[in-house]
């Protein structure tokens, strides 16, 4: 079972995102547990403060390291020991992918440090967390809504949540391009319809066209993923026919 805590001022943000669909049925089929922590709880001065002026002048206030240092340490003992991978949610971290997923749902022990205010004491950079992790190029009030995005993501690959091991497999990002599109019944809609190949019942055409326009997709609207792709030489077929369907892309 994968472990996770999230360090966190707000708490009471959390229940309704683990209390729901994907996550709350990984957490009662024993796929993962889930533990939310206040670390203004491990502040060690009369008033609870978590926070500072920062060193130098500034506008903003500054996360303290004492809280979240001993928050990991206590969460450590509670797990039994081992070196959990800590998590900081920040704009400076790396840009989250479903690569990075993949790697975070191997593992058996995650804590999220979502922070607040201006940011967080260097030290706690340096010398505490193990990975940084920015989910975009713009700014948030605070951590929490990265941890859900990240927690959302990792969950869901976990053995045996979605039911279907093939359905986060052909997910966009998981095959390295866009997924192809979907459809369902009724095959005409107020006479939108439904493409003919796939009602044909012809499974083989029926990935053909699915790969092509996984590929044609990619190619409009992400074509920075092609970048260090290999392609097959059936790949190689499709995106040559799809440049030259859009040439003026």
């Amino acid at each position: 079972m994968m472990k996770i805590d999230v360090l966190t001022l707000f708490p009471e943000m959390f229940g309704g995102v683990f209390g729901h669909s994907i996550l709350k049925k990984a957490e009662e089929n024993n796929a993962v547990s889930y533990n939310v922590v206040n670390f203004r709880d491990y502040a060690d001065n009369k008033h609870k403060t978590v926070d500072d002026y920062p060193y130098g002048g500034g506008a903003g206030m500054v996360l303290k390291p004492q809280p979240i240092f001993d928050a990991v340490a206590d969460l450590k003992v509670k797990a039994g020991g081992g070196e959990p991978r800590v998590v900081l949610l920040c704009p400076q971290g790396e840009r989250y992918t479903q690569k990075k997923a993949e790697e975070l749902s191997s593992l058996d022990h995650l804590i999220f440090v979502c922070g607040h205010y201006e940011g967080y004491d260097e030290r706690i950079r340096e010398h505490l967390v193990t990975d940084e992790i920015s989910i975009g190029d713009f700014v948030l009030t605070g951590g929490e809504l990265g941890a859900m995005v990240l927690i959302d993501s990792i969950v869901r690959l976990l053995p045996g949540v979605l039911g279907n091991e093939e359905s986060h497999m052909k997910d966009s990002f998981s095959t390295g391009f866009l997924e192809h599109p979907h459809y369902t019944r009724p095959a005409d809609f107020r006479g939108m319809k439904v493409p003919d190949i796939l009602t044909s019942g012809n499974h083989r055409l029926v990935d053909e066209w699915r790969m092509k326009e996984s590929l044609k997709r990619t190619y409009l609207r992400r074509p920075d993923l092609f970048e260090g792709a290999e392609l097959t030489k059936e790949q190689v077929r499709l995106l040559e026919e799809i440049k030259k369907e859009h040439k003026s892309y």
